[in-house]
């Protein structure tokens, strides 16, 4: 599973994603590449779960290369907390990946 080693915040802003990416629209590594359609977050455990799939998918047929890094924390109160007393808990880990990447 892909997590930071270390981080100095560990609730961060949500932030927006407006526009397309700039960089890292070609293949940089190998003959095929997935692109994202749409601005959003991609979890960790999503990533794990293609990686996996495609492993399976390609057997011993070859390599395959994530360049994307889930850097930012995503935040969740527990069931039954009442609204108010601050920010919930750091719950997992994602990549935020715009339209391009």
């Amino acid at each position: 599973m892909l997590v930071p080693k270390r981080v100095k915040y560990r609730r961060v802003h949500r932030g927006h994603m407006r526009g397309e990416a700039k960089g890292g629209r070609t293949v940089a590594f190998g003959d095929y590449g997935l692109q994202s359609l749409e601005n959003n977050w991609i979890t960790n455990r999503q990533i794990e779960a293609a990686r996996i799939a495609i492993t399976r998918y390609m057997k011993r047929g070859g390599k395959v290369w994530i360049k994307i890094f889930p850097q930012k924390s995503y935040t969740s109160k527990g069931v039954g907390v009442r609204m108010g007393n601050g920010k919930g808990a750091p719950e997992g880990w994602v990549a935020p990946t715009k339209r391009g990447t």
